[in-house]
C-alpha cells in the first residue's frame, strides 16, 4: 500500500496514511474520513546526497502552512 499525505477537511490536520488508492483515510485528530489528498514533493536528490530539493522559488518554508489552494506545496 502506498503512503499518501492528506489534509482533513473538518479540522485541517495534515497527516500521512498508508492506504490503497481508493480507500478512505481517517484523520488521527478528529477521526473524520473527509480528506483532501495532497501532492508530496520528493525529499532528497539522491541516496548518498543529503541535499533537500527546493519546492519552487518563493515557496514558504516546509513547516509553514500552504499559502493558498494553488500553492506549490499542495
Amino acid at each position: 500500500m502506498p503512503l499518501f499525505e492528506f489534509r482533513c477537511e473538518d479540522c485541517r490536520e495534515v497527516f500521512e496514511a498508508l492506504v490503497r488508492r481508493d480507500e478512505p483515510a481517517n484523520c488521527p485528530a478528529c477521526n473524520s474520513t473527509k480528506q483532501q489528498r495532497l501532492m508530496s514533493a520528493p525529499a532528497r536528490t539522491g541516496h548518498t546526497s543529503g541535499n533537500l530539493l527546493p519546492l519552487a522559488p518563493g515557496c514558504p518554508p516546509a513547516d509553514a502552512p500552504p499559502c493558498s489552494p494553488g500553492c506549490c506545496r499542495l
